[in-house]
């Protein structure tokens, strides 16, 4: 028995991938583009073991995705690999478009064929769960209800519309084809491995080698932040239990403003690693200009997932960042890696003041 998971070096992919032969036996084909947010020092601990088998490769490679569902018969494919940076996607769509939507079309295309050539018993087994996103619901006002599963879609970024274009893609295949779908849509994710472009990686980055720790516009920007693991654990779930044709929402019910997740790094790591001089990283605070059509609040309703499928997290976001900026702070030479080269000029120029 096996499963295929796509962009498995990439930050959640690699998370789930780790979790995955932490708990399970079962082997895992690893398919993964190695793009700049994709890194195989992610996977460094599994090198020897052989129940992961790395591919670089692209999904919208039909040819190579065919081939590798016809070597290892796996009994799930689990789609994370896409272009995930709205920053990026404004300053460049095309690449988003490639891969969220033209590559996700490709993907199903070759597992419809595959699973269509299944025995019976097989082909009622067999799932692809789809990796997906809270911001293909657009933004919500500060009292809003969280997004539930049955809001409509108003992604606003091209980002977000490339993500709900593959949403709507994957629920097409499903009702014509009968593929079995299963499509999880989660909150702000945040923990080891993650690429510092991000908030909250790049906050600690930029704290600690005493560089501005940049807030877009006034910080009152609002995110449902939830722990890598945990969203490992939803989707462990959901493929296991979940119902063909749903959609689960995963949220680790954490609201936080920008400006409070920023002031919360700098606190810990003002207890962990003090700066030499004795004032706070909060005076490294910089406000810069907000980015185009920031979202102002997203917020996820995950009680179906609890009430349909027993799942919860297991982490606050207190147990949950102090384990993150922990993990950072013990692994300073995997972010010297990942933060060389094009990374500090994308920093640069997308931060200026």
């Amino acid at each position: 028995m096996s499963i295929i998971v796509t962009g498995g070096a990439g930050f959640i992919g690699a998370n789930f991938v780790l979790d995955w032969l932490a708990q399970n036996d079962e082997a895992v084909i690893n398919l993964d583009k190695l793009t700049y947010a994709g890194n195989r020092n992610n996977l460094r601990s599994l090198v020897d073991d052989a129940r992961h088998v790395f591919v670089q490769g692209d999904i919208a490679d039909a040819e190579l995705v065919a081939r590798l569902l016809r070597q290892y018969q796996p009994r799930a494919v689990l789609n994370f690999a896409a272009e995930s940076h709205v920053d990026r996607s404004i300053s460049g769509p095309e690449a988003f478009i490639q891969t969220n939507i033209v590559g996700t079309f490709r993907l199903l295309e070759a597992v419809r064929a595959y699973w269509q050539a299944l025995p019976e018993e097989e082909k009622s087994a067999f799932r692809f769960l789809h990796v997906s996103t809270d911001e293909v619901y657009g933004s919500l006002g500060t009292q809003d209800p969280a997004f539930k599963e049955s809001n409509p879609y108003e992604p606003n970024s091209p980002y977000s519309a490339s993500k709900a274009a593959s949403d709507h893609l994957v629920r097409a295949y499903l009702h014509t084809y009968g593929l079995p779908v299963l499509t999880t849509n989660c909150s702000n994710n945040y923990g080891p491995y993650h690429f510092p472009e991000k908030l909250i990686p790049l906050v600690i980055h930029n704290a600690l080698t005493g560089k501005a720790l940049p807030i877009y516009g006034d910080g009152q920007q609002v995110r449902d932040w939830l722990y890598v693991s945990d969203h490992c654990s939803a989707i462990r779930t959901v493929l296991k239990h979940g119902r063909p044709g749903e959609t689960y929402n995963v949220g680790g019910w954490n609201e936080k403003t920008n400006l409070d997740v920023v002031n919360t790094i700098c606190n810990i790591l003002d207890v962990e690693q003090p700066r030499v001089d004795g004032e706070s990283y909060k005076t490294q605070i910089v406000f810069v200009k907000d980015r185009p059509g920031h979202d102002r609040r997203y917020a996820i309703d995950a009680s179906k997932l609890e009430k349909e499928l027993g799942w919860k997290p297991a982490e606050t976001f207190d147990t949950g960042i102090q384990k993150t900026v922990r993990w950072y702070l013990d692994n300073q030479a995997w972010v010297d890696d990942v933060t060389s080269g094009a990374y500090r000029n994308w920093i640069q120029a997308q931060y200026a003041a």
